[in-house]
């Protein structure tokens, strides 16, 4: 009986633990737009966004990534007007994956910060960017950083919470997320997944989504 005992407890913990080291995984956001979801009119709201760059966001979207929007737009806008409309505007990037390039697209970051993004990798979780990138700038501005970066989520060991920090996501998809635990490769997520999504769709998810060995 104390064998059981100790034996469902040593679980408990086990369990706790891989609880507590599962956060979401997407920076959390504070009004920065996603222009995979966003409709038309919340577009078309946005500050140096007219009838022609909007149409042409939505023909390109849902799977259209950042360096494919600022490649977009930028013949129409200025570097100011860019910088400007990225704060309000923006596809959060692979902290792990992410180009040089891309990573100075996050508006206010200059080459010695994306130093530091880069210093970090490989990134398990976004309380790890938060905890290394906090060595170098304060609070508000970690947060501020937050909303244009993720940590894909491991399939297997990944939260509700997490899951739900993918943008788009809804109960919905989350139920299927779950389903098909345990996934044994990508191509498998990408299949099962596949049911419910089209291709486009498919590939936008997968961006957010990986599977660890370790």
């Amino acid at each position: 009986m104390k064998k059981k005992t100790s034996l469902s407890s040593a679980l408990a913990l086990f369990v706790a633990f891989t609880a507590a080291q599962s956060v979401a995984q997407v920076g959390k956001n504070d009004g920065v737009v996603n222009p995979n979801l966003a409709g038309k009119d919340e577009l078309l709201r946005l500050e140096h966004l007219d009838e022609t760059l909007v149409e042409s966001i939505l023909e390109r979207r849902p799977s259209i990534g950042m360096l494919d929007l600022h490649g977009l737009l930028k013949p129409s806008l200025s570097e100011e007007a860019l910088e400007q409309l990225y704060r309000q505007l923006f596809i959060p990037i692979d902290l792990n994956t992410a180009s040089r390039e891309e990573i100075l697209l996050v508006p206010g970051l200059g080459p010695r910060m994306a130093h530091e993004f880069e210093e970090y990798r490989p990134y398990r979780a976004m309380a790890q960017f938060r905890r290394e990138i906090g060595k170098y700038v304060d609070d508000d501005e970690v947060a501020r950083l937050e909303q244009y970066v993720f940590v894909p989520i491991d399939l297997n060991t990944a939260s509700e919470d997490d899951i739900l920090s993918i943008p788009g996501v809804g109960q919905r998809m989350l139920h299927e997320f779950l389903e098909y635990r345990p996934y044994r490769s990508i191509a498998q997520f990408r299949r099962e997944i596949g049911k419910y999504v089209d291709d486009d769709e498919l590939n936008r998810l997968a961006r957010y989504v990986t599977l660890r060995t370790e």
